[in-house]
């Protein structure tokens, strides 16, 4: 070491300067120490980040291209300047203890901060890669990488102070357990987060996609992300809203995953009949129904069953109310039910349904319960409303009235038809 410091001292006296200013072969030195520390740099992401680019450019995969594109392996290049600089320091400080312990103390400082820097990057990467992978991409791990991610920066944190402080950190982790009360009260959101993450993971509650409401919030809608400290839900109104994650562990919330797991997606709705319109049918009536498509197998099979049990139990039929007889609502429930089965629209794998519903002073509702084969919403709602826009037309066709209330133009047309 005093050699190197002799030999810049010959040539600064070849110049005449050595006598005149003090400490300037030990500027010369840190300068030449970093001016090699740059080249080396230079030197490194050349030769590394070059080669990377090769074989990345060569391979299929995209994880590689992506450590190209965000520059991770740059960020861990820059390391390599700094140890060089921390292992040299000591040539240009032999006699100097205070100095270069203190500069060596700055070189583990940017040591410790670019390997932060370079693990906090990864970590990100791993994200986006895993964005970019369908077995991975409905998982919530945005959650579980802020979580490493808050833990390595604390990690770093005592590091950097212990080497400030010339400490070990042991004990400064022993100091911060004793004030663990205070952290956790601190860190109350990132710990409920932290678990609440864990939570809906495992049990698999919630993943970013979802369709799920939470009236509570005002959240109905799909899940963008699950965070640390926050579930963020696109709302059909294009609002977003922001939930903590321990809430949806806390409180309810629906999730509409299975529904568009299924083979379709429900179709649950009624329509009222004016009880006074219901009676029973009339040979003539039958006659007519018989032109009916979807019904006319039906209505046969039926006649043949009613006949036969009238005529087993020697039923006077001349009094319409001994016996069975077919309600012109009944094969109009039939029809319906005929109806659903036999349309494309409607999946054939789960219930298909139509049934009475117990009777209010709105009439008697007769619900339609199936489920449409398309599950996208504007399918779904387009199915249902040609299914009860065609209820509605052929209902006058079995002699059967809706109920409504009375409007003001049935009121109007009281009034003309009084006058």
């Amino acid at each position: 070491m005093d050699i190197l410091h002799g030999y810049v001292n010959d040539v600064l006296e070849s110049f005449g300067l050595s006598g005149q200013i003090g400490w300037l072969d030990t500027i010369i030195l840190l300068l030449i120490i970093l001016i090699l520390a740059y080249i080396l740099n230079l030197i490194c992401n050349k030769v590394f980040l070059n080669a990377f680019k090769k074989i990345a450019d060569k391979t299929k995969n995209t994880w590689d291209d992506l450590i190209v594109e965000r520059k991770v392996i740059h960020k861990l290049i820059n390391i390599v300047p700094a140890i060089f600089v921390y292992v040299l320091l000591p040539l240009v400080f032999p006699n100097n203890p205070n100095t270069l312990d203190f500069l060596q103390r700055v070189c583990l400082v940017y040591v410790v901060a670019i390997s932060l820097r370079f693990v906090n990057s990864s970590l990100s990467l791993v994200h986006e890669i895993s964005n970019h992978n369908e077995e991975l991409k409905s998982k919530p791990l945005k959650g579980f990488i802020q979580i490493i991610q808050v833990i390595i920066i604390v990690v770093g944190i005592i590091l950097i102070i212990s080497v400030l402080i010339k400490e070990s950190p042991v004990k400064l982790l022993a100091g911060l357990g004793a004030s663990a009360a205070i952290l956790t009260l601190v860190f109350k959101d990132t710990i409920l987060g932290f678990l609440a993450g864990i939570q809906l993971s495992t049990n698999d509650m919630l993943r970013p996609g979802d369709w799920i409401t939470m009236n509570k919030y005002g959240a109905d809608g799909t899940v963008l992300e699950v965070t640390l400290y926050a579930v963020r839900v696109r709302n059909w109104d294009n609002t977003i809203t922001t939930i903590p994650p321990y809430a949806l562990i806390s409180d309810s919330f629906q999730n509409w995953r299975g529904m568009f797991e299924s083979a379709g997606r429900r179709i649950k709705r009624s329509i009222y009949i004016d009880m006074n319109s219901v009676h029973f049918c009339t040979p003539e009536t039958l006659e007519r129904f018989h032109k009916i498509d979807l019904i006319k197998d039906y209505l046969d099979v039926k006649e043949c069953e009613l006949k036969e049990f009238n005529k087993s139990h020697e039923v006077d039929e001349s009094v319409p109310v001994n016996g069975r007889r077919q309600t012109n609502l009944g094969v109009f429930r039939n029809y319906l039910l005929h109806y659903l089965r036999n349309n494309p629209a409607i999946s054939k794998e789960l219930i298909c349904m139509v049934r009475h519903l117990q009777p209010t002073e709105k009439g008697i509702p007769i619900e339609l319960y199936c489920f449409s084969a398309d599950r996208a919403w504007v399918v779904h709602e387009s199915v249902q409303a040609d299914i009860f826009d065609h209820i509605l037309a052929i209902i006058p066709e079995f002699e059967l009235q809706v109920f409504q209330n009375v409007s003001g133009y049935d009121l109007s047309k009281i009034k003309v038809g009084n006058k």
